[in-house]
């Protein structure tokens, strides 16, 4: 998972230190540091159990009250997850990605636990959902939110609620963008920087979520359903003529909206490549075009029902897939951005997929057992702590070989002439180490 030494765990206690002064009480700064060492180190589960019969089996009723039951704050180390992330990956360039991930589960008493749809698995599954917030700079991820969704059969069954400890501010039926916005809310107010939010379809077709994020002066770029509708860009209001009766009192648009994919059926498409990846460049084919999305107030347009006046102006995306998959997108960047730049936005979504990953099988994410909102939520800000640890290190790993191989540079005689020109890669994704 990561290149260890003897004293990773002396590097861990030192990095923690802010935590711990948050934690307070010495009986959880001892459990914090085990939890987090046991995630960490091997073992094929990374529930409390066998994390204690590993590391400290006199320990496990601790270990355990310490995740499940103990009467502390989470939201201060919380807090400082925020600020160390920020300190790691945040910038201007840094990106938000808003995302969720299904975690299977049996049964019908752990808390959130429900049928429903699970993208990892591409279809209906009996799990629990978190709603993820990711903060990524240049292709290091750093998870800073992860948020249980709590579906309907949970919300309308207040015993089933009290049963699983749910706090009473959670208890009301919550969509996943109204949660995604709160926790983007949680972010900014602790100053966390970042440049963009990307969201993939399941937030980007929420016409809220995305008045959201503008209303919040944020740039976005999120995926959309091909059947999502816009107009063009150059539509106007106009007064409608009435045939008989009173005259109408409200404007309409001289043209109907389209569908997104119909809106770039004629649109020029361009090869348009955005990274490296582990077999070379990565490249589809890409069209752009300035619409004005329909998702102003709801209008009855003639004899054409109601449809949705005109929004804001924004980008309507397409790509076309190697594979031939088509995917579109909406998003407030500037007029003037060029199509790549958009590209290049879009697809950098993807990074809070290995994020998700790695949180699930190198730090045991789905590995919790117990059935409480308190102990779930706790176990995952375990994780992301974990996690935002092994990214210091492989950032100060990376940092040391480039200051080896520009020490090793500067040793060389003045006189020599290199005889290859240096690459102008990413120094990130070059020198980092695999988790």
């Amino acid at each position: 998972m990561v290149n260890t030494t003897p004293k990773w765990e002396d590097e861990l206690g030192r990095w923690l230190k802010p935590f711990l002064d948050r934690l307070g009480h010495k009986a959880r700064r001892r459990m914090c540091p085990l939890y987090i060492s046991g995630l960490i180190g091997p073992g094929d589960r990374k529930s409390v159990q066998p994390m204690a019969a590993r590391l400290a089996p006199g320990d496990y009723d601790q270990l355990h009250h310490f995740i499940a039951d103990g009467v502390w704050d989470a939201a201060p180390l919380e807090s400082e997850l925020l600020v160390q992330a920020d300190r790691l990956v945040g910038g201007s360039d840094a990106v938000l990605v808003i995302d969720d991930t299904a975690m299977p589960k049996k049964g019908d008493r752990s808390v959130g636990v429900a049928p429903q749809y699970a993208s990892s698995l591409g279809k209906t599954a009996n799990c629990q959902t978190l709603v993820s917030l990711t903060l990524a700079r240049g292709e290091v991820p750093v998870m800073v939110a992860l948020r249980l969704f709590v579906p309907e059969s949970w919300t309308s069954n207040p015993v089933r609620l009290k049963r699983a400890g749910v706090p009473v501010e959670h208890r009301a039926a919550r969509t996943k963008p109204e949660i995604s916005l709160a926790e983007i809310d949680r972010v900014i107010a602790s100053g966390v920087r970042f440049g963009c939010v990307l969201a993939d379809a399941g937030y980007g077709l929420s016409a809220p979520f995305r008045q959201g994020l503008t209303t919040r002066g944020l740039v976005w770029a999120v995926g959309i359903p091909r059947h999502q509708k816009v107009y063009p860009v150059e539509v106007k209001l106009i007064w409608p003529v009435a045939g008989r009766g009173r005259p109408r009192k409200r404007h309409i648009p001289d043209v109907l909206s389209t569908a997104a994919e119909d809106m770039l059926a004629n649109a020029k498409w361009q090869n348009v490549s955005w990274r490296n990846g582990t077999k070379g460049r990565l490249e589809a084919r890409f069209a752009a075009v300035r619409v004005r999305t329909a998702d102003g107030p709801p209008q009855r347009i003639k004899d054409m029902g109601q449809q949705h006046l005109p929004g804001d102006e924004a980008w309507l995306i397409g790509e076309h897939r190697t594979s031939g998959e088509k995917k579109y997108y909406l998003a407030n960047l500037p007029a003037k951005t060029k199509l790549r730049m958009l590209a290049a936005t879009i697809k950098a979504r993807w990074i809070c997929e290995q994020a998700h990953q790695q949180l699930k099988e190198e730090l045991g994410l789905d590995h919790f057992e117990g059935r409480s909102w308190q102990g779930l939520h706790r176990h995952a800000l375990m994780t992301m702590i974990a996690y935002a640890f092994l990214q210091h290190r492989r950032l100060a790993q990376a940092g040391r070989k480039k200051k080896n191989q520009r020490s090793a540079a500067s040793a060389e005689p003045a006189g020599r002439t290199p005889s290859h020109r240096r690459s102008h890669r990413s120094t990130t994704t070059s020198a980092m180490p695999v988790l």
